[in-house]
């Protein structure tokens, strides 16, 4: 495992509570995601709080839009005023049973994988909860394995493809978002009934943007240095860019990728953009 401790000092729930603790809750909205969590976390916040003065638009995005699995700030999930929004990396499998009521709204993010890897290769390197590993290379088969926090990438996909007719589901991409941002916005908004005005929604699209996110201390998650990050490390969002694989694999790499990648995934319909270039 690449987990140092089971049970990490932020507050997350071992597997067994995920279910049992969160079944009385009234889901409203939820974010599922291998990668490309927190950007659509925080479009997530934007539509529902930015430029609302009732307290909530100082507040971290991890309090407006909490992850499930990990109640850092030990909030009242249960009694949680509405709109109820919660993150999360959970995979198909431990999805708590309300929601297939298809009572709750459910927004599922996609990235290609090739850039997930090498994200994700980075991001190992930052966080004091992770082991270290050697090199890329290394990473690359340990992540092809499912041998990373989180899982399988492949499977994560997978299971929530497969099943997405059991939710009220909308599926989007790391990438749609990257070349149509506004598009974006008004997608989830229309998926989730709530109208903005124009003034509002050029707010969201202007502190959507990956760069203005990444200066926005509420949203960048600077201050979960020391306690999820090294200090002087290196930056929790990085480049938000799509085909950065490219500048870390090397041709026999992405050809073994493409090997597992085709295998696996082979008879399910979802496309993935690998180039900013391509075509949606």
């Amino acid at each position: 495992s690449l987990l140092h401790e089971p049970r990490s000092s932020t507050g997350a729930l071992p597997l067994w509570g995920w279910n049992r603790g969160f079944e009385e809750i009234l889901f409203q909205i939820r974010l599922f995601s291998f990668p490309g969590t927190v950007w659509t976390q925080n479009i997530l916040s934007l539509i529902y709080h930015e430029g609302h003065r009732d307290g909530t638009e100082n507040m971290e995005i991890i309090d407006r839009v909490p992850w499930l699995e990990y109640n850092i700030h030990n909030m009242d999930y249960v009694h949680r005023p509405s709109p109820r929004l919660f993150t999360t990396h959970l995979p198909y499998y431990l999805a708590p049973r309300d929601l297939r009521n298809r009572r709750a709204k459910i927004i599922y993010v996609a990235r290609n994988p090739k850039d997930v890897v090498v994200s994700y290769f980075h991001f190992s390197s930052l966080s004091v909860k992770l082991e270290t590993v050697p090199d890329f290379n290394s990473f690359l088969e340990r992540f092809l394995a499912g041998k990373v926090l989180a899982g399988s990438w492949l499977d994560h996909v997978r299971g929530w493809s497969t099943h997405r007719d059991e939710f009220n589901i909308l599926f989007l991409t790391f990438e749609e978002i990257k070349k149509d941002l506004r598009g974006a916005v008004l997608k989830i908004c229309k998926f989730l009934g709530k109208q903005l005005n124009e003034k509002e929604l050029d707010t969201v699209v202007e502190m959507a943007a990956f760069d203005k996110m990444k200066s926005d201390p509420r949203a960048n998650y600077e201050f979960m240095e020391g306690n999820l990050l090294e200090k002087g490390k290196g930056h929790f969002l990085r480049k938000g860019t799509v085909g950065d694989w490219k500048n870390t694999m090397t041709v026999a790499q992405s050809e073994r990728f493409d090997n597992v990648f085709k295998e696996k995934m082979k008879d399910l319909s979802l496309t993935f953009i690998w180039d900013i270039n391509d075509d949606i």
